[in-house]
């Protein structure tokens, strides 16, 4: 029946056949017409199996937010949690290896520095506490600074590659820029809670803001998606500075 949850699940499970079938076309069509390498495949592999997780995990738990054990339930919470995680790794994988693509050094910091991260929400989610009311605001703190971490290799990248002016950051770095525009957007439905907060009882099955959320998310994966595609395009047809051999 139709519920408030109709759309948040629609929206990801479709999300997840979208992700799915961006990788049969990849590995089918895109990344073979590409040149891609090995290491091409498999980055593409976890960037969009990251994503598809996500989709999932936030499938199963508004499936099952309603469930009579409460225990189910957070359980269930905590797997969205976790799946918000995962597809945050997800962006940052592809990210970090085109983005420093000629810098072997820097490319395995951040990617270890990134991973140390994920691992680092993924303790705190073990604390009892966590799901809790009192942990509401630490929460979304934890998110947003795993997030906002991206924009400290983005402007290390900007430096090595020689500032704003040069071509590989006119390509790349305003399409980083309006990933981080679709995020903000995103989040700030997240924690307002617009329309509803002002609109109560109207908007209960189509438009909540919980709703925007959702396709906000995968509008920014799959715009991420694409830059990695473009990006890696840029690489294989463009030779590395001889400065990036070094740290």
């Amino acid at each position: 029946m139709l519920s408030n949850e109709t759309v948040n699940i629609w929206s990801h499970l479709l999300g997840f056949l979208l992700f799915f079938l961006l990788g049969v076309n990849d590995v089918s069509t895109v990344l073979p017409a590409s040149g891609a390498s090995r290491e091409d495949y498999v980055i593409y592999a976890i960037g969009l199996f990251c994503f598809q997780v996500c989709m999932l995990c936030s499938v199963g738990y508004h499936l099952f937010c309603c469930h009579r054990s409460e225990k189910t339930c957070r359980r269930w919470l905590a797997l969205d949690y976790a799946g918000i995680s995962i597809g945050i790794l997800g962006c940052y994988v592809p990210g970090v290896f085109y983005a420093f693509y000629c810098n072997s050094f820097w490319r395995q910091v951040y990617l270890v520095v990134v991973l140390a991260l994920i691992l680092a929400v993924f303790s705190a989610q073990v604390h009892p506490l966590y799901l809790s009311q009192e942990w509401k605001l630490l929460r979304s703190a934890l998110f947003c600074s795993v997030a906002a971490f991206g924009v400290l290799p983005a402007f290390h990248w900007v430096w090595l590659n020689g500032g704003f002016g040069t071509e590989a950051v006119q390509a790349f770095f305003p399409r980083v820029m309006i990933m981080y525009l679709i995020a903000a957007s995103a989040f700030m439905f997240y924690i307002t809670k617009i329309p509803e907060r002002y609109f109560p009882g109207h908007v209960n099955y189509l438009g909540a803001s919980h709703q925007v959320w959702h396709i906000l998310v995968v509008l920014m994966f799959y715009w991420w998606h694409q830059t990695a595609i473009y990006i890696m395009t840029y690489r294989h047809r463009t030779q590395c500075p001889v400065y990036t051999s070094g740290g």
